[in-house]
């Protein structure tokens, strides 16, 4: 699942006071505690209280609650005016099937449906949201400070209720918080240089890891129902550490030379695709072994990789950069086969195979003329952050920018080239088209 966010602010500011999102004037002798209380429910079944863990204090809060509906409470945003500025964007992310993206600005947050393209609903606060993590389509919801004028400390997670619409609880840690990955089962919070795993049913500490400097908060999770896999930076540049909870056991990959830029994973937690800070290459491996399963270039110079992408049959995998240019690779693995037995990727029929007739001078060229090139590209503005989803529609794909675009195209499988544009909007002016 890929997500943009703008580092919460450096600069001193006054000390930051508790919000309460719907505040009541009155409240009864029966009404939740405040988020600073220290209790807090799941999505899913009531919680026991935290434990202390490793010298990150973590606090919870509030009652439990009922079971979440499986969407969202449909509660109309209010009317845009005229005069009304646009907001400034702090995050961008999908939720995990790419069914929905989440953002956050300086005043709030927002969650859109992608197809149909249409706002879902949006909360108005009185300062930044820098991280909005969804769980699937039910109502709850992590959000973390951001902005010049975070509404919470950027160093507590919250645990946003939209049926009450309020925050029921917090997780708070000693410094910011990077990124917040959601599942059904567990609660993954990522750190400058430590991941925290909860269990979501009772928010007891189950892991936590040692990592290089992860500014970006680096991480993804299997969402599948059954085992758990993590993939996060390891301790070293240029390699991934792959957690397979289920089985108890720890992998290293040595993907890149460089730093790693950007990772994801693929639904049921078997695929990584990795990219570096160079940019050129995408390798994908298996997180079983830590083989290399196919190698694909998005191009031969340097470039920023704000997101990768895996189809949910994973046949297809899309890349987003700031040369401006979205590239979707036709993936070319087999899990069903060991890499000792692994035959090597065919070309697509009709596809010229440029490694093929430059064979004989292998070696002497340099190496992009044997690489795998995308079979479909879609052209963006340069240097704006964009990340990519693939559409629930067969062969089309969903792209959002920090600049408020949104995008659905489609590609043609067979035949390589530009994608389709479909939709184009705006979705910080809902009725407005770009």
């Amino acid at each position: 699942m890929a997500a943009l966010s703008v580092p919460p602010s450096s600069s001193s500011s006054p000390p930051l006071s508790w919000l309460d999102p719907s505040p009541d004037p009155n409240p009864s002798p029966n009404s939740p505690p405040s988020p600073s209380s220290s209790f807090i429910p799941p999505p899913f079944e009531e919680l026991a209280p935290q434990h202390q863990g490793d010298g990150e204090e973590t606090t919870v809060s509030s009652p439990p609650f009922q079971n979440p509906d499986p969407t969202f409470s449909s509660i109309p945003p209010p009317p845009e005016t005229a005069e009304a500025p646009a907001p400034s964007l702090l995050h961008l992310s999908f939720n995990q099937d790419h069914g929905c993206f989440a953002v956050g600005t300086d005043g709030g947050f927002r969650i859109y449906n992608c197809d149909p393209f249409r706002e879902i609903f949006r909360r108005d606060f009185d300062g930044g949201i820098g991280v909005v993590e969804m769980l699937f389509r039910c109502n709850i919801l992590a959000l973390v400070g951001g902005g010049s004028q975070p509404y919470y400390p950027p160093n507590k997670v919250m645990i946003w209720d939209d049926h009450q619409s309020r925050c029921i609880g917090e997780l708070s840690f000693r410094s910011e918080v990077r990124a917040v990955r959601l599942r059904r089962d567990r609660i993954v919070v990522v750190l400058d240089h430590k991941i925290f795993v909860y269990n979501f049913a009772d928010l007891k500490l189950v892991h936590q890891i040692e990592t290089v400097p992860n500014p970006k908060g680096l991480c993804a999770v299997s969402q599948q129902q059954g085992s758990l896999v993590l993939v996060c930076p390891g301790g070293q540049k240029g390699q991934v550490r792959i957690e397979h909870y289920g089985a108890r056991r720890t992998k290293f990959v040595m993907a890149h030379d460089s730093r790693i830029a950007c990772f994801a994973l693929s639904q049921d937690g078997r695929l990584i695709a990795t990219a570096s800070t160079k940019g050129t290459l995408i390798r994908i491996f298996s997180t079983h072994d830590g083989t290399l399963l196919q190698e694909v270039r998005r191009g031969a110079d340097r470039a920023e990789i704000f997101s990768l992408a895996f189809s949910a049959d994973m046949q297809w995998l899309a890349v987003s950069s700031d040369k401006g240019t979205v590239h979707v690779f036709s993936l070319k693995v087999n899990l069903g086969l060991t890499a000792s037995d692994k035959p090597r990727p065919t070309p697509e029929p009709n596809v010229p195979h440029i490694g093929s007739s430059l064979s004989f001078i292998k070696g002497v060229l340099p190496k992009y003329f044997n690489s795998e090139w995308s079979v479909a590209q879609f052209r963006l503005h340069e240097g704006t952050q964009y990340i990519v989803a693939f559409g629930h529609q067969k062969n089309t794909a969903v792209i959002v920018g920090m600049d408020g675009s949104f995008y659905r195209c489609q590609f043609n499988p067979v035949i390589a080239g530009e994608m389709t544009q479909l939709e184009c909007y705006n979705f910080l002016k809902r009725e407005d088209a770009i």
